[in-house]
């Protein structure tokens, strides 16, 4: 029927028909044409060649790349990759604006560390010999292993969001074994309080012939201290970053009026052995962020209980930092170390005016002496409870990405529970650490992983 009609139009109006099939043909062939120009210039949009030279352009899941120098000398600069990576260099985009009287005009503008951009052959500053790098540049270009831990693990200021500002919390958390004994330690930095100044207080969980005890003291502390982080004390506490490895004392009352605990600890912290911070926002001005300066690094020191003397010397121990707005948020984490891989696990669940929980993805990193050898945030969680105590009895964690595909069965040994006090954040809930084995198997890292070891886990409960 359409073809009948279509053949009767032509023979009744060829000339109409033929500039109505002429004018198609163009409008097709033109929209052709642009659609090939815009693939082209898309294509040439992504070329790393208009990035200042080389074969590759790394980004980050928006856009930039957070911790660039890490990523220069940890994961470019050395390891796996090192040997493929003749040379790199960051660069970072912009929009400037130059106003006059008849207003603003915008000028894209790229910005790099001049003797990066040579290592490249950038065509752009090759000829250019006032490029040069300033004292600024080459401090970035080339810091030393602490000064990339101190930029990991400074605290924050407390966001400018008045109706959370009251659940922001950051603290450095240690743990550590050696032998049979193991210690839990937080230097714990709170909201400020009616006197302008910031809660703060340390807690050590210290476990030794199958039992666990608790130190803590609480103090008020300046916004100066807290900004020389990781560098912190109060009372007869502190924390020391010196070189690659922290210097931690202790001086803590027993809470059930024991013998005081006091000594010293030094933590190593083998370069490339970190992961770098990232940090989760949501709606209202919500955030919480998460690093690892030290995956595993060796103990030396001790501890004293009274007359006893717990050594830590040749132990095996682990560092991590949170910040971020806490009330309503609830999660699970767990770390364990196998030789040589370490592995670690977590979910922040938000609260819900801040995002959808579901739409938050887990984490699974598989990591080596040197960094980052796999990750996935395709990741199941699932805690099985013990029926007489409503506490987790095990724990069952699953990650697959084409980095790793990894099973941790883990297998709860002891649990702590403290109690959140009403106006703290988590309020209602038991926040509990838990000792356990893992049983790891799957692989990461190019290579099979199987083995047993001890490690720590944490969730809240009701």
């Amino acid at each position: 029927m359409i073809l009948t009609l279509a053949l009767r139009s032509l023979l009744s109006h060829p000339i109409r028909s033929a500039v109505l099939a002429g004018g198609f043909g163009l409008g097709v062939a033109v929209m052709a044409a642009l659609l090939g120009i815009g693939g082209v210039i898309l294509e040439q949009a992504r070329a790393p060649e208009l990035e200042g030279g080389g074969d590759v352009v790394i980004g980050g899941a928006s856009g930039r790349v957070p911790n660039a120098r890490f990523i220069l000398r940890h994961v470019l600069g050395s390891g796996p990759l090192a040997g493929r990576v003749a040379a790199a260099a960051p660069s970072a985009r912009a929009s400037l604006y130059l106003l006059d009287g008849r207003g603003a005009v915008a000028i894209p503008a790229r910005g790099s560390i001049p003797s990066f951009d040579r290592k490249m052959a950038d065509p752009e500053v090759a000829g250019i010999e006032v490029w040069r790098d300033t004292p600024a540049d080459a401090a970035w270009a080339s810091p030393d292993d602490e000064t990339l831990l101190r930029a990991m693990d400074r605290f924050h200021p407390i966001p400018d969001v008045p109706a959370r500002a009251g659940s922001w919390l950051e603290w450095l958390y240690f743990n550590g074994r050696a032998g049979e004994a193991r210690f839990y330690l937080t230097f714990l930095a709170g909201p400020r309080v009616e006197s302008g100044r910031r809660a703060f207080g340390v807690r050590l969980q210290l476990e030794r012939g199958g039992r666990m005890r608790s130190y803590s003291e609480s103090y008020e502390v300046g916004e100066e201290m807290l900004a020389n982080a990781p560098n912190l004390s109060a009372g007869g506490n502190r924390v020391r970053l010196r070189g690659a490895g922290y210097a931690i004392g202790i001086d803590l009352p027993d809470e059930s009026g024991g013998p005081r605990v006091t000594g010293w600890l030094t933590l190593a912290a083998p370069p490339g052995g970190s992961l770098p911070p990232f940090t989760i926002r949501g709606a209202g001005g919500w955030v919480s962020g998460y690093t690892v300066p030290v995956i595993s690094g060796s103990l030396s020191g001790e501890l004293r209980v009274g007359p006893d003397r717990i050594e830590f010397g040749g132990g095996t121990g682990y560092h991590d930092h949170n910040w971020g707005f806490w009330e309503g948020v609830r999660w699970q984490w767990g770390q364990v170390q196998g030789e040589p891989l370490s592995f670690v696990y977590g979910r922040v669940i938000p609260p819900a005016d801040a995002a959808d929980p579901s739409r938050l993805p887990g984490f699974l990193i598989a990591l080596g002496p040197r960094g980052p050898v796999g990750y996935a945030t395709d990741v199941a969680i699932r805690e099985v409870d013990d029926p007489s105590t409503g506490r987790p009895r095990s724990i069952t964690v699953t990650g697959e990405n084409e980095s790793l595909a990894l099973t941790l069965e883990i297998a709860v040994e002891e649990t702590t529970a403290t109690r959140m006090g009403e106006g703290a954040f988590g309020a209602g809930l038991d926040f509990l650490q838990m000792r356990a084995t893992y049983r790891v198997t799957g692989r990461a890292g190019g290579g099979p992983v199987d083995f047993t070891a001890t490690g720590s886990a944490e969730t809240f409960r009701p």
